[in-house]
């Protein structure tokens, strides 16, 4: 019966896997042999699921991926982990990053028309962010921020927290200055006046599910790499400096 429980769990990870797929990139390195080997024995054990790529990582497992899931195992297939993987030196989230890689677009792409732009200084560093009116993570994002300057921030009204969360989004939207009625609604609570005009919103919600946005805040970066979630104020300044330094 546990075997039982076990092989349904998985399937339904492999289900849910097949229904969502980033697509693997039409310059991604041939599989070695043994990659190619971990595949068909993946193949073997769970059927013909649609398998983006194998790849052995640096600590000893194969990173099987399916869709937006990331699987590990062993050369022999015999063991197969699904969850986060954690180093345990560095206390990075291996699997969450690697995620990230693999899901970051280019900043150019983004139809940023849709977003509510903000520029401070030179606005020289460019970031996107998604983000919930109701999301408390935002809130502590747009903390961190306070103080940052030659950046330009481009915010993804995404409303997909509570009932009013299109409300408030409509309403910051509709403002006469919506950067404003942003901060003062997720810096200090203060609620935007009632706005009645053509706000994105479904626009944003669709962009979002095309780039896997299941959570807020997600954060592109003008380099194109992509986090997910508040980042501390010093992790955030380090990102941004970073592109400085390559701009």
């Amino acid at each position: 019966m546990k075997n039982r429980w076990i092989s349904l769990a998985l399937g339904a990870v492999l289900g849910l896997a097949a229904l969502s797929s980033w697509g693997q990139p039409a310059t991604a390195p041939a599989m070695s042999p043994a990659e190619q080997n971990v595949r068909k024995l993946f193949v073997q054990r769970f059927g013909n699921v649609d398998i983006d790529g194998v790849s052995r990582t640096p600590y000893g497992l194969y990173e099987v991926r399916l869709g937006t899931t990331l699987l590990y195992t062993d050369d022999k297939v015999s063991y197969v982990l699904n969850g986060n993987l954690i180093d345990a030196a560095s206390k990075k989230n291996v699997t969450r990053e690697r995620m990230e890689q693999l899901l970051a677009v280019k900043f150019d792409e983004l139809p940023l028309n849709l977003a509510v732009k903000q520029v401070r200084g030179d606005g020289s560093r460019r970031m996107a962010v998604f983000e919930d009116p109701n999301c408390g993570y935002c809130k502590q994002l747009r903390h961190s921020l306070q103080d940052v300057s030659n950046v330009t921030i481009y915010t993804f009204l995404y409303p997909i927290l509570a009932p009013d969360s299109s409300t408030k989004a409509r309403d910051v939207w509709c403002s006469s200055n919506p950067g404003q009625a942003w901060d003062d609604w997720m810096l200090n609570g203060k609620t935007p006046p009632s706005g009645n005009c053509n706000a994105p919103l479904e626009a944003v919600l669709a962009l979002g599910k095309k780039l896997n946005v299941t959570g807020t805040p997600t954060i592109f970066f003008g380099d194109d790499s992509r986090v997910s979630g508040a980042i501390p104020a010093a992790q955030l300044r380090a990102r941004l400096d970073s592109m400085s330094k390559k701009s």
